[in-house]
């Protein structure tokens, strides 16, 4: 099955409406509440420059056995105009200015939109079950259902909320703002198990270090949640793999792949730089919380 390039392109577009409708409204409704909770605090753990601005140069810090401390509120690079310019095409111009402050195309990643942009036309790693997939689930979308709580990851960190790192001895928590989502990377030394018997939304994870990286392993999903804004699924079979290396104070190298065999005829890898969030925290959500764009959602 292949896309018309103009047929995808709306496609992107009713996914992208999907998802801002859902998640990136209330995140407007709270970015000035977020903003506003620690008023004026500086935190004394960041290095300066002269006139009192976060040094973003400065070494990574280290915890006390020498690792780097991944610790902190990390927001992903914007992509640029020109690139979504390209993904988008001629509807472009018309979705930016349709966008509200704080809801602009921008705000959410481009692999946010849709993780396989990267390949090339007639090589996309799809199997027909994928595409079956994606092609029931676009059809039984209700576009009311606002608060449906079923996006997952890395989606959930490539929209135009941060989240938060807090690293331990034993188990680093990975911290959402998007719908509070959480997730515990264990560094204890488990391992999977041979079955798991709850299928999880945000799988199960162990963490180990390679030098200076910080590389999590994540099995045992459920088949519900899809990795981006364009609906692209997952299998019970996914293994993801993260590699995470804070190359200096305020900047986070960010590396994903999935393999999920029984969806995609290979591995997908894409590169995700994050910026540190200073002097800022992450904020709650809730969805249904004054929520007013139910009754005006139509297909």
């Amino acid at each position: 099955m292949q896309w018309h390039p103009a047929a995808a392109e709306n496609r992107v577009l009713y996914y992208l409406k999907m998802i801002c409708w859902r998640l990136l409204v209330p995140a407007l409704l709270l970015c000035t509440g977020a903003r506003a909770q620690w008023l004026n605090y500086q935190d004394p753990g960041i290095p300066r420059l002269k006139d009192g601005k976060p040094n973003l140069s400065a070494p990574a810090p280290r915890t006390a056995d020498g690792k780097p401390d991944l610790t902190g509120v990390w927001m992903h690079e914007r992509t640029a105009i020109a690139e979504f310019k390209r993904i988008f095409g001629s509807a472009y111009e018309a979705e930016s200015e349709a966008a509200l402050i704080g809801m602009e195309l921008e705000a959410v990643h481009k692999y946010g939109y849709n993780v396989l942009l990267d390949f090339k036309p007639g090589e996309s790693p799809l199997r027909p079950e994928a595409e079956a997939v994606m092609k029931r689930r676009a059809a039984e979308r209700r576009v009311d259902n606002v608060c449906h709580g079923e996006y997952g990851w890395p989606v959930a960190g490539l929209l135009a909320e941060p989240f938060k790192i807090v690293q331990a001895p034993k188990e680093t928590m990975i911290l959402y703002e998007v719908d509070n989502l959480r997730r515990q990377v264990f560094t204890d030394g488990r391992d999977f198990p041979a079955t798991f018997e709850f299928p999880a939304y945000l799988g199960y994870s162990t963490g180990r270090w390679d030098g200076d990286t910080f590389i999590v392993e994540t099995r045992g999903f459920n088949d519900r949640t899809p990795i981006d804004a364009m609906g692209h699924p997952r299998s019970e079979a996914m293994h993801v793999t993260e590699r995470l290396r804070r190359r200096d104070f305020g900047h986070l190298d960010y590396e994903v792949t999935f393999d999920d065999p029984q969806l995609y005829t290979r591995k997908i890898t894409v590169l995700i730089p994050y910026n540190l969030v200073t002097d800022n925290d992450i904020f709650e959500m809730f969805c249904n919380e004054n929520e007013k764009d139910r009754q005006h959602m139509v297909k």
